[in-house]
């Protein structure tokens, strides 16, 4: 017997959760009823029905439906299914679990795929895409978050359960609100604490899943690709060392992948570091290079030096600011590059032929960085001030 599978919803009547997006009239809703599916990925935390979901539109589609999970995906295999394909009427629905694993190369080969309409492509997530899939992907998809399930959901599905399997025990409404309570919005994870209870029959208790699940729960307290991340991060940027380690061992403790969390600490380094000390991207870029050769449990060691190295370091987010600013102001800017600056310019003046500066006109003359008194940043604008004020052009016109 596996409850989580045996009772996994066959269509959206028995699919529960997710109103916000399958409730009357909603947006993915219309489009399942509508039956003219674009590629789609669902992204949420584990157990809120993101695969049930696909396979419920694949058997609203009466496709067919080829499964694939990216911790061992294997283009060969997938080019293997597809081919069969390619005289039918039919295209398949492709369905890949965990997508945020592919690399670069596997995603850039389902591209001509999805541009082609050669497959129905849904992906589940744990991850939020906008960090771990290339905007090519992104852009061919719509994304939709699967949020958490209640309380209440979870004990709507654990009734479910009990009818069907006619089970009855001890203290049951006791044990099916514990569970509840306790399943940290993950029904594949609720169904399973229900199993247990169900084949301990007569012995049942909440006493005896507390003292069963007493080392699971703990690690399942927060949805680990949000809070934990999520105070992860603003606990560098904070410079607090110690909650930082306190945040990067939860995480590690949670299971995660030590190259998802290099991934963000190398945009932590440039983002909330950056020029302040530029070293910080070189170590959070050898940290990300170093774990997915090292693996745990030695990554830990190696993500805890880079993590303690960020918060220690002075922090400056003028990169990030000065880049957004800029593509804002450029969106629809189509300004002619000036003539001296231009492959084949028209009175260029060289700077190396002034002392390394020259004062000429580069573009609109609107100001997009503003660099801080902090850490190296204060270095580079010190000097940036001291070419200015002793370029020989500057030094001449001192000496009219």
């Amino acid at each position: 017997m596996n409850l989580a599978l045996d009772l996994r919803p066959k269509n959206l009547e028995s699919f529960i959760g997710q109103e916000h997006l399958l409730g009357k009239d909603k947006p993915l809703r219309l489009i399942i009823e509508s039956k003219n599916i674009p590629h789609m990925i669902f992204f949420g935390p584990p157990g809120v029905g993101k695969t049930s979901l696909a396979k419920i539109i694949a058997r609203e589609l009466d496709v067919p439906f080829l499964s694939h999970n990216a911790t061992n995906f294997k283009l060969d295999a997938l080019k293997k299914d597809l081919s069969s394909f390619e005289l039918g009427l039919f295209k398949p629905l492709v369905f890949i679990d965990e997508i945020h694993r592919l690399n670069i190369t596997q995603q850039e080969f389902l591209l001509p795929l999805l541009e082609n309409n050669e497959i129905h492509l849904l992906a589940a997530s744990t991850q939020n895409p906008y960090f771990a899939l290339s905007a090519a992907l992104r852009s061919r998809s719509l994304l939709f978050e699967l949020k958490p399930l209640s309380s209440k959901n979870i004990e709507s599905i654990l009734e479910n359960a009990l009818l069907q399997q006619d089970a009855k025990f001890a203290n049951l409404e006791g044990i099916k609100h514990w569970i509840a309570e306790h399943a940290n919005a993950d029904a594949r994870f609720a169904l399973n604490l229900l199993e247990v209870a169900i084949n301990m029959k007569e012995h049942a208790s909440v006493e005896s899943l507390q003292e069963i699940t007493s080392n699971m729960l703990g690690v399942r307290e927060d949805n680990v690709h949000y809070d934990l991340i999520s105070a992860l991060i603003k606990s560098i940027r904070g410079s607090d060392i110690d909650a930082s380690i306190y945040y990067l061992s939860r995480i590690i403790n949670a299971g995660e992948n030590p190259e998802f969390i290099a991934r963000r600490l190398v945009i932590l380094a440039s983002e909330d570091v950056g020029n302040a000390n530029p070293n910080a991207l070189n170590l959070a870029n050898s940290t990300m290079q170093a774990v997915s050769k090292i693996g745990y449990p030695e990554a830990r060691i190696i993500l805890s030096q880079c993590v303690i190295y960020l918060a220690s370091s002075p922090k400056s987010n003028t990169a990030y600011k000065a880049i957004d600013l800029a593509l804002s102001d450029t969106k629809k800017d189509s300004t002619p590059v000036p003539l001296h600056i231009r492959t084949n310019p028209i009175n260029y003046k060289y700077p190396h032929n002034f002392g390394g500066y020259v004062k000429q006109n580069y573009h609109n003359g609107k100001h997009y960085v503003s660099l801080s008194n902090i850490g190296f940043e204060k270095t580079l604008q010190d000097w940036l001030s001291s070419i200015k004020n002793n370029s020989i052009e500057q030094k001449s016109k001192k000496n009219k």
